[in-house]
Protein backbone atom coordinates (compact mmCIF):
# COMPACT_ATOMS: atom_id res chain seq x y z
CA UNK A 1 0.00 0.00 0.00
CA UNK A 2 2.75 2.43 1.00
CA UNK A 3 4.71 1.62 -2.14
CA UNK A 4 1.67 2.24 -4.36
CA UNK A 5 1.06 5.60 -2.69
CA UNK A 6 4.70 6.63 -3.15
CA UNK A 7 4.63 5.61 -6.81
CA UNK A 8 1.40 7.55 -7.34
CA UNK A 9 2.90 10.66 -5.69
CA UNK A 10 6.09 10.37 -7.73
CA UNK A 11 4.06 10.06 -10.94
CA UNK A 12 1.86 13.03 -10.03
CA UNK A 13 4.94 15.10 -9.21
CA UNK A 14 6.64 14.25 -12.50
CA UNK A 15 3.48 15.14 -14.45
CA UNK A 16 3.26 18.47 -12.62
CA UNK A 17 6.93 19.23 -13.32
CA UNK A 18 6.55 18.28 -16.97
CA UNK A 19 3.65 20.70 -17.26
CA UNK A 20 5.73 23.50 -15.71
CA UNK A 21 8.78 22.91 -17.87
CA UNK A 22 6.80 22.91 -21.08
CA UNK A 23 5.35 26.30 -20.27
CA UNK A 24 1.97 25.60 -21.79
CA UNK A 25 0.90 26.13 -25.36
CA UNK A 26 3.56 27.76 -27.59
CA UNK A 27 2.72 31.03 -29.32
CA UNK A 28 1.39 30.85 -32.90
CA UNK A 29 4.73 32.10 -34.30
CA UNK A 30 8.28 31.80 -33.02
CA UNK A 31 11.03 34.40 -33.34
CA UNK A 32 14.40 33.83 -35.03
CA UNK A 33 17.41 35.82 -36.19
CA UNK A 34 18.23 36.31 -39.86
CA UNK A 35 21.54 37.70 -41.13
CA UNK A 36 21.65 40.93 -43.12
CA UNK A 37 24.44 39.43 -45.24
CA UNK A 38 25.03 35.89 -46.45
CA UNK A 39 28.36 34.13 -46.70
CA UNK A 40 29.32 33.35 -50.27
CA UNK A 41 28.69 29.83 -51.46
CA UNK A 42 31.45 27.57 -52.63
CA UNK A 43 34.67 26.36 -51.08
CA UNK A 44 36.93 28.51 -48.94
CA UNK A 45 40.46 27.91 -47.87
CA UNK A 46 43.12 29.66 -45.90
CA UNK A 47 45.84 29.11 -43.34
CA UNK A 48 44.69 27.80 -39.98
CA UNK A 49 46.11 30.93 -38.35
CA UNK A 50 43.44 32.93 -40.21
CA UNK A 51 40.58 30.52 -39.52
CA UNK A 52 38.22 31.48 -36.71
CA UNK A 53 35.92 29.37 -34.57
CA UNK A 54 32.85 31.08 -33.15
CA UNK A 55 31.63 29.54 -29.89
CA UNK A 56 28.13 30.23 -28.57
CA UNK A 57 28.47 32.83 -25.83
CA UNK A 58 27.51 32.19 -22.25
CA UNK A 59 24.44 34.01 -20.94
CA UNK A 60 23.15 35.24 -17.59
CA UNK A 61 20.19 33.37 -16.13
CA UNK A 62 17.59 35.81 -17.53
CA UNK A 63 18.68 34.85 -21.08
CA UNK A 64 18.84 31.11 -20.45
CA UNK A 65 15.31 30.72 -21.78
CA UNK A 66 13.34 30.89 -25.01
CA UNK A 67 11.39 33.86 -23.64
CA UNK A 68 12.21 37.51 -24.40
CA UNK A 69 13.20 39.58 -21.35
CA UNK A 70 12.14 43.14 -20.68
CA UNK A 71 14.22 45.14 -18.22
CA UNK A 72 12.59 47.85 -16.19
CA UNK A 73 15.00 49.27 -13.63
CA UNK A 74 16.01 46.39 -11.39
CA UNK A 75 13.14 44.14 -12.50
CA UNK A 76 12.92 41.66 -15.36
CA UNK A 77 9.68 40.48 -16.91
CA UNK A 78 9.08 38.53 -20.11
CA UNK A 79 6.99 39.47 -23.13
CA UNK A 80 3.77 37.43 -23.24
CA UNK A 81 3.43 35.27 -26.37
CA UNK A 82 7.00 35.99 -27.55
CA UNK A 83 9.31 33.01 -27.83
CA UNK A 84 12.52 32.21 -29.70
CA UNK A 85 12.69 29.17 -31.94
CA UNK A 86 15.86 28.11 -30.05
CA UNK A 87 18.16 29.47 -27.36
CA UNK A 88 19.24 33.04 -28.18
CA UNK A 89 22.96 32.48 -27.64
CA UNK A 90 23.04 29.66 -30.23
CA UNK A 91 21.19 31.82 -32.79
CA UNK A 92 23.45 34.78 -32.06
CA UNK A 93 26.59 32.66 -32.56
CA UNK A 94 25.33 31.49 -35.98
CA UNK A 95 24.49 35.08 -36.92
CA UNK A 96 28.02 36.21 -35.96
CA UNK A 97 29.50 33.24 -37.87
CA UNK A 98 27.57 34.11 -41.03
CA UNK A 99 28.43 37.81 -40.76
CA UNK A 100 32.16 37.19 -40.24
CA UNK A 101 32.25 34.82 -43.20
CA UNK A 102 30.38 37.28 -45.42
CA UNK A 103 32.24 40.45 -44.45
CA UNK A 104 35.79 39.17 -43.96
CA UNK A 105 36.16 36.22 -46.32
CA UNK A 106 37.76 34.24 -43.50
CA UNK A 107 37.21 30.52 -43.00
CA UNK A 108 34.81 30.20 -40.06
CA UNK A 109 34.70 26.85 -38.32
CA UNK A 110 31.98 25.22 -36.27
CA UNK A 111 33.02 24.51 -32.66
CA UNK A 112 32.20 20.84 -33.21
CA UNK A 113 35.10 20.59 -35.71
CA UNK A 114 37.77 20.30 -33.01
CA UNK A 115 39.62 17.59 -34.90
CA UNK A 116 40.81 20.51 -37.01
CA UNK A 117 42.98 23.31 -35.61
CA UNK A 118 40.33 25.82 -34.48
CA UNK A 119 42.52 28.79 -35.43
CA UNK A 120 41.45 31.87 -33.53
CA UNK A 121 38.56 31.39 -31.09
CA UNK A 122 35.79 33.89 -30.50
CA UNK A 123 33.64 33.47 -27.43
CA UNK A 124 32.30 35.67 -24.66
CA UNK A 125 29.10 36.54 -22.83
CA UNK A 126 25.85 37.77 -24.28
CA UNK A 127 25.06 40.19 -21.44
CA UNK A 128 21.81 41.63 -22.79
CA UNK A 129 19.49 40.38 -25.49
CA UNK A 130 16.02 41.77 -24.99
CA UNK A 131 14.02 44.94 -24.56
CA UNK A 132 14.38 47.86 -22.18
CA UNK A 133 11.23 49.55 -21.09
CA UNK A 134 13.02 52.87 -20.46
CA UNK A 135 13.45 54.40 -23.89
CA UNK A 136 11.50 51.57 -25.58
CA UNK A 137 14.45 49.89 -27.22
CA UNK A 138 15.88 46.54 -28.15
CA UNK A 139 19.31 46.07 -26.60
CA UNK A 140 22.09 43.63 -27.48
CA UNK A 141 25.31 43.71 -25.43
CA UNK A 142 28.06 41.20 -26.20
CA UNK A 143 31.33 40.99 -24.25
CA UNK A 144 33.60 39.24 -26.74
CA UNK A 145 36.81 37.37 -26.03
CA UNK A 146 39.12 36.64 -28.97
CA UNK A 147 42.03 34.25 -28.55
CA UNK A 148 44.31 35.23 -31.45
CA UNK A 149 46.84 32.53 -30.65
CA UNK A 150 48.51 30.82 -27.73
CA UNK A 151 49.80 34.10 -26.27
CA UNK A 152 47.30 36.76 -27.31
CA UNK A 153 43.80 37.36 -25.96
CA UNK A 154 41.67 40.44 -26.56
CA UNK A 155 38.35 41.51 -25.10
CA UNK A 156 35.88 44.07 -26.27
CA UNK A 157 32.27 45.07 -25.56
CA UNK A 158 29.85 45.52 -28.45
CA UNK A 159 26.47 47.14 -28.03
CA UNK A 160 23.51 48.10 -30.18
CA UNK A 161 20.26 49.83 -29.27
CA UNK A 162 17.34 49.97 -31.68
CA UNK A 163 14.06 51.82 -31.02
CA UNK A 164 11.01 49.58 -30.75
CA UNK A 165 7.47 50.74 -31.47
CA UNK A 166 6.00 48.86 -28.52
CA UNK A 167 7.09 46.38 -25.87
CA UNK A 168 5.18 43.44 -27.34
CA UNK A 169 5.52 40.24 -29.35
CA UNK A 170 4.75 42.00 -32.64
CA UNK A 171 7.48 44.65 -32.33
CA UNK A 172 10.28 42.71 -30.62
CA UNK A 173 11.49 40.41 -33.45
CA UNK A 174 12.46 43.04 -36.03
CA UNK A 175 14.11 45.34 -33.49
CA UNK A 176 16.12 42.55 -31.86
CA UNK A 177 17.14 41.23 -35.28
CA UNK A 178 18.42 44.69 -36.29
CA UNK A 179 20.33 45.13 -33.02
CA UNK A 180 21.86 41.64 -33.27
CA UNK A 181 22.96 42.27 -36.88
CA UNK A 182 24.48 45.60 -35.84
CA UNK A 183 26.55 43.88 -33.13
CA UNK A 184 27.53 41.05 -35.51
CA UNK A 185 28.79 43.60 -38.06
CA UNK A 186 30.83 45.36 -35.33
CA UNK A 187 32.36 42.01 -34.32
CA UNK A 188 33.19 41.15 -37.95
CA UNK A 189 34.98 44.47 -38.39
CA UNK A 190 36.94 43.85 -35.18
CA UNK A 191 38.12 40.32 -36.03
CA UNK A 192 38.71 41.48 -39.64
Amino acid sequence: MMRTTLLALAFAGSVALAGCSLGGKPPPTLMRLTPDVAAPTGPRSGPTSQAITVVAPSVPQELGTLRVPVRSGTQVTYIPKAQWVEMPNAMFARLVTETIAAKTGRVVLDPHQFTIDPGQRLTGTLQEFGLEEAGSQAVVVYDAVLARGANAVETRRFEARVPVAAIDAASAPAALNRAANDVAAQVAAWVG
